[in-house]
């Protein structure tokens, strides 16, 4: 009996390894050269006048966490994919500050690899919010998309809850960090849990849907909407959402797998398994007994009066 506990002991622990077996990172050692001074707070390097080596703190702008990266939407490039080869001397030439940055459509555009992201649908939209109308010149898509650590979450995320605090982490970087805002306008940073008093559960709210849902044009053909709207015209009539044709539908629930909506209710997995909302979580079935149970009452108020007046005449 021993014997045999010890080989499927011993039977788990291979599969277990061979389950386990580590993915191939692609540049690494490429990559590596960048990081041993980027990927970590502090770095060494040789000074020639000091004769010596000096240790110095990373700018904290241009730390990258090698696990983030690789974890991110784009961990199978090289940096000099990106960034120009000249980086690989050091000191760093100085005319490298000013080195044009690549945004999306410089890669994505046209490219049918990517064309179900809907790139080119993205890029109107982004040019029609607010963020682009009002500060053109100086927003780019790497105001709210780090290109070395984003993460398209909405497409397979399994848990709706990261889903929306990843995704409103991405507005509050500046709507909640003065710093981050003032690099578009020098007005002072609204104080967001003042500004949505009107909110009723703003905590129970903030936790369960994205900044998007309510402030951004829902649109059928894009999973991530990026036309953000004049604050003016944000959503605040709770029936958009807590209604049978909730505008969750074509937004954030619309990602996982196919909807089931039909006369028969509404069940959509996501909503029914991780939360109620209300007004949403409709079934056609419960409808029609609730209505038979209420007219049930009805009748028996009628029969019940019915009796007693009849009983009181004699």
């Amino acid at each position: 009996m021993h014997k045999l506990l010890s080989v499927l002991f011993l039977s788990i622990l291979v599969i277990r390894a061979f389950g386990q077996e580590k993915k191939v990172v692609l540049h690494k050692e490429e990559n590596e050269k960048c990081f041993k001074c980027h990927g970590q707070s502090k770095y060494v390097f040789f000074n020639p006048d000091a004769g010596r080596e000096i240790k110095e703190h990373m700018n904290p702008y241009r730390l990258i966490h090698r696990e983030d990266f690789y974890r991110s939407n784009h961990k199978t490039f090289r940096c000099t994919d990106c960034h120009s080869e000249d980086y690989d001397s050091f000191p760093h030439p100085v005319t490298l500050r000013f080195e044009m940055q690549y945004v999306c459509m410089d890669c994505h555009g046209g490219d049918e690899t990517y064309a179900r992201y809907n790139f080119e649908k993205i890029e109107e939209e982004f040019l029609a919010s607010v963020h682009s109308s009002r500060h053109e010149e100086d927003f780019s898509c790497w105001m709210c998309h780090n290109p070395h650590t984003y993460q398209s979450h909405v497409r397979n995320e399994k848990n709706i809850k990261e889903i929306v605090a990843y995704d409103n982490s991405i507005c509050l970087n500046c709507h909640s960090n003065l710093d981050n805002f003032q690099l578009l306008t020098s007005k002072k940073n609204p104080n967001i849990m003042k500004t949505h008093e009107w909110l009723p559960n703003q905590q129970l709210h903030f936790g369960s849907v994205r900044c998007i849902e309510c402030h951004a044009v829902i649109q059928k053909d894009i999973l991530v909407a990026h036309q953000i709207k004049p604050k003016e015209k944000a959503v605040k009539n709770c029936v958009e959402c807590h209604s049978q044709n909730s505008l969750l539908l074509e937004s954030l629930y619309r990602y996982e797998m196919k909807e089931k909506v039909s006369k028969y209710g509404f069940f959509n997995a996501r909503m029914l398994t991780e939360s109620y909302l209300i007004g949403a979580n409709r079934n056609y079935f419960l409808n029609i007994l609730s209505v038979v149970i209420f007219g049930l009452v009805l009748v028996f108020i009628v029969l019940h009066t019915s009796f007693r007046v009849i009983k009181k005449t004699k």
